[in-house]
């Protein structure tokens, strides 16, 4: 029997799973950290990581353990309809919950007796547990040559709007302009379940963004923010 313990919680502005893109890279507007907890909470644990432009975080699918797994799973990019082995998929329910993502850094911080690791293009909700960090080795990690199966191409997006109420509540907010990219360039990857794709949709949704519920329309390849709260 093994066991292992979290070195430290992302900080994102991804409040629940529905708002957290599917990979990374696809929101390269939002910033995130990574603090550092326990043992790992120190300089010395992080020497010489800046010298990296990108690192591999391990981390644990927190919200998906008590729910196990299944062989086959339907991915989004199959259109939800298809099942493929669990194995062939970068699906969040897997027999040991465990999860990689590549990101890139931004920095390393130290506040008091507290460590961060600033980190861009993460796709992790809040509060995820991170197990460990190896730095991204680009002659070795990067395989020019490799395929990618049914995920071959990047998935493609659709156009965003704001509608004067929504831009109204940004405007007022000293990271306004800010947050509008991140929402645009999430919503632009569509996050609604996959069988609602091309077709008619009269239904509003909502995210959870920083401190924000965004809500949204659907239809013709264009989503429309409706209205933005506050929390």
């Amino acid at each position: 029997m093994y066991s292992v313990t979290p070195i430290g919680y992302i900080e994102s502005p991804y409040k629940e799973k529905f708002a957290v893109p599917r990979q990374p890279r696809l929101v390269s507007g939002a910033t995130s950290r990574l603090r550092l907890i326990g043992e790992a909470n120190t300089p010395e644990a992080v020497r010489g990581l800046e010298q990296f432009s990108h690192v591999w975080l391990l981390f644990l699918f927190d919200q998906n353990l008590a729910a196990g797994w299944k062989p086959t799973v339907r991915p989004p990019r199959l259109g939800g309809n298809e099942r493929i082995g669990v194995f062939a998929s970068r699906s969040t329910f897997r027999p040991n919950g465990i999860g990689m993502s590549a990101v890139e850094v931004k920095g390393i911080d130290k506040h008091g007796d507290q460590m961060y690791l600033n980190l861009g293009n993460v796709d992790l909700v809040d509060g995820t547990p991170i197990l460990d960090i190896k730095p991204y080795i680009p002659y070795s990690d990067s395989i020019p040559d490799a395929t990618g199966g049914y995920a071959e191409q990047a998935p493609q997006t659709m156009d965003v709007i704001f509608s004067e109420s929504a831009q109204a509540t940004l405007i007022k907010r000293t990271q306004g302009a800010m947050e509008s990219e991140v929402i645009k360039q999430v919503l632009a990857q569509d996050p609604r379940p996959a069988y609602k794709k091309n077709k008619p949709d009269s239904k509003e949704y909502a995210v959870n963004l920083f401190d924000l519920n965004v809500k949204f329309t659907a239809n013709d390849n264009l989503i429309t923010v409706t209205v933005i709260e506050c929390f």
